[in-house]
């Protein structure tokens, strides 16, 4: 039987510009209905919990999802703005047959997207995503229940307060966060309320930047994908470390007391290594992708553990982390999936990890969170519209010849975006010359065939 395809979904659930296709209300209407008719299974009362970030967008997207939901029969649990794992976590503590995180992560206001999670709390398969898929595309009355059938919406007031307490319950009781000054970047996104209480209650000084969202600034200037105003205020406040997360809090990056920027590769070394040291790190490997730093290699390999790659997606290194056993994975952009506290990437759990090093270690973040020295990498992002350029011949015989040049001192990835309409460039050698003289070249090649 030939497996049905995916057209909406990409590398994380479906993205677009809000209002318009795909991101429009009657797309998430009929994806409630489909998604409804998928998991509605069996005789017992059907469940889904709803969640959002801050964006505008998600006052339209929300009730749309709920109304395709109620109509195939699910009672819809909404618990307003949070972030994604703390949807992936509700998913699993109220038995819910399926959860709805409505965020575009790290993208701007302007554009929104929606992610599935199965009963599991895990991401849905790429198998999961395009049997949904078909159902959008066929007729959905089969969808439509009697009336007497219809489920019912309602809000979980206490949402914030269970996974706050999960996150606190994922620091050692025996440790506290008293004497650290923090700040904390919430991106004006989905942890603006619980980041900053969580580390309040386990005793820090916080300083929070980025909680006063407006429906408007989520990521704009601020968050993860966007440090400087953390790393100015670290050093005016004097502060022990810097936390941004993004826009639905999945991922963050760290910055320490001199505002120097710690991305995910190193904070995977990190927690690696005190996960090592305290036998519970699993598998003998961590988990990461393609984009991961060959230094990160090198110095896993160095507390003899092996680096097991996979494509770009936090989803796909979760998967590859339950197929080997591990319990650790991520992204070097600041995913942290860490599956003895959650089933999807947690920006805050990953950070209370690091500071939990820092507390017992009792030394500066520059020097608890800088554990290997990472190999020149450079990435460039190139736009376009239509068809992929990588495939034309010229793009491919440049490619080839640069590969050639590196061999085994570096190495070149060339990718499309699975969540906008851009190719990633990036290349990573011992010769900083040589990674900038690549990655030039080859994004310039990119240009000339696009334009053409």
């Amino acid at each position: 039987m030939t497996q049905p395809t995916r057209r909406l979904f990409g590398t994380d659930g479906i993205r677009g510009k809000a209002n318009q296709a795909p991101m429009d209300a009657a797309t998430a209407l009929r994806l409630g209905q489909a998604a409804g008719q998928y998991f509605n299974r069996g005789t017992h009362r059907h469940r889904v919990v709803i969640g959002k970030d801050t964006r505008l967008s998600g006052y339209m997207l929300e009730p749309a999802l709920t109304a395709g939901f109620v109509g195939a029969g699910m009672d819809a649990v909404l618990v307003g703005p949070m972030p994604t794992p703390a949807i992936a976590l509700l998913t699993r503590s109220l038995r819910a047959d399926l959860g709805v995180m409505v965020s575009a992560s790290h993208n701007p206001f302007e554009d929104n997207g929606i992610k599935l999670f199965g009963p599991d709390g895990l991401k849905l398969s790429d198998a999961q995503e395009a049997e949904i898929e078909a159902l959008m595309a066929g007729d959905l009355r089969a969808s439509q229940v009697a009336p007497a059938r219809l489920g019912r919406a309602s809000r979980l007031e206490d949402a914030p307060g269970r996974y706050i307490e999960a996150a606190k319950q994922s620091f050692p009781r025996r440790l506290t966060l008293e004497g650290l000054r923090i700040v904390v970047d919430c991106a004006h996104g989905a942890a603006y309320k619980v980041a900053p209480t969580v580390l309040w209650e386990l005793g820090a000084e916080v300083v929070p930047i980025g909680v006063a969202p407006d429906g408007f600034n989520i990521n704009q200037g601020v968050g993860s994908t966007a440090p400087g105003q953390l790393a100015g205020l670290v050093r005016e406040r004097r502060a022990d470390i810097g936390i941004a997360l993004d826009g639905d809090a999945d991922r963050l990056v760290l910055v320490d007391e001199c505002g120097t920027l710690i991305d995910g590769d190193q904070i995977l070394a990190l927690i690696a290594g005190s996960w090592q040291a305290e036998g519970r790190l699993r598998g003998g490997a961590v988990v990461a992708t393609v984009m991961s730093n060959m230094g990160l290699e090198r110095h896993l390999k160095g507390l003899g553990l092996n680096l097991l790659r996979t494509a770009v997606g936090d989803r796909y290194v979760g998967e590859r982390m339950r197929d080997a056993g591990c319990n650790l994975g991520g992204e070097q952009s600041g995913h942290v999936i860490m599956a003895d506290f959650a089933t999807t990437g947690d920006g805050l759990i990953a950070a209370l990890q690091v500071l939990s090093v820092l507390v017992q270690e009792k030394r500066p973040a520059s020097e608890v969170c800088r554990r290997f020295t990472p190999l020149p990498q450079r990435l460039v992002n190139v736009r376009f519209a239509g068809a992929s350029p990588l495939k034309d011949d010229a793009v491919q015989r440049e490619i080839a010849a640069f590969e050639e040049r590196l061999g085994e001192r570096g190495r070149i990835l060339i990718r499309a975006s699975g969540t906008e309409p851009l190719i990633r460039v990036m290349a990573e050698a011992e010769d900083e010359a040589l990674v900038t003289e690549t990655v030039e070249s080859l994004a310039a090649t990119i240009r000339a065939r696009i334009a053409a």
